[in-house]
């Protein structure tokens, strides 16, 4: 006798988690609006899991809900990734200090080790993108979390990661240098190694910076293209 199988309704946490992949990937796009009828339809759910998700969003700063518009996914414009990058910067240099203080010798092995798996990965996938790792597989996430300080992982890894994971992905067509990115986190590493707390906030705070450079410079270079075409 066959047993019928009756599909598990998504509850709001796993709905989010859901849109918010979407969201970062891209197939939800930046700036477009939310749709509560077409979500329902498209994931099977109903409306109440599903506001309670877009609000989840909304407090992370991936939708926002404007006048006589409604909820949309959020687009960053130049100066609002400038400065989140500068909070950063300042956060995660911070994070690194802390972290050099706390983390055990099992975790510098865990993220040495890390490092090896993107090396590889890397090599073996060429062309693909370093920005695309995420979660435990991210360098910096797990150097946050390291810091044993609940504040800074609140901050830097709820109310900004995934704002910085939407534009790293959309960015990673533009903005490439895997490798150099690479050997910048193996410095990190080796400071974090010697349990040099200055070195390492050094280190980290030098390496955001030079991906805030080369962001300002891919957005005036996109702008420039765009005032020429509409000339």
């Amino acid at each position: 006798m066959s047993q019928i199988q009756v599909k598990t309704p998504l509850k709001s946490q796993n709905l989010s988690d859901i849109l918010i992949e979407a969201i970062v990937s891209g197939d939800i796009s930046a700036g477009s609006k939310i749709s509560e009828p077409e979500l329902a339809r498209r994931y099977g759910v109903s409306r109440g899991p599903l506001r309670e998700a877009i609000l989840t969003l909304q407090g992370i700063g991936l939708v926002e809900r404007l006048p006589h518009v409604g909820a949309r996914v959020v687009e960053l414009n130049k100066q609002q990734l400038l400065d989140i990058y500068a909070i950063r910067e300042a956060l995660e240099g911070m994070a690194c200090r802390q972290a050099a203080l706390a983390m055990s010798q099992s975790d510098i092995d865990q993220l040495e080790a890390l490092l090896n798996h993107h090396q590889d990965y890397l090599q073996q996938n060429e062309g693909q993108r370093y920005f695309e790792q995420d979660g435990d597989f991210d360098f910096h996430y797990r150097i946050i979390q390291a810091s044993a300080n609940k504040h800074l992982i609140g901050l830097l890894c709820d109310e900004l990661y995934h704002l910085l994971r939407m534009y790293r992905r959309q960015a990673s067509n533009h903005i490439s240098r895997p490798n150099r990115a690479l050997n910048e986190h193996r410095a990190i590493w080796q400071a974090l190694a010697d349990r040099d707390a200055d070195l390492a906030e050094i280190l980290m705070r030098r390496h955001i910076g030079r991906a805030r450079k080369l962001i300002e410079q891919q957005v005036d270079a996109q702008a420039f293209t765009s005032s020429k075409g509409e000339k």
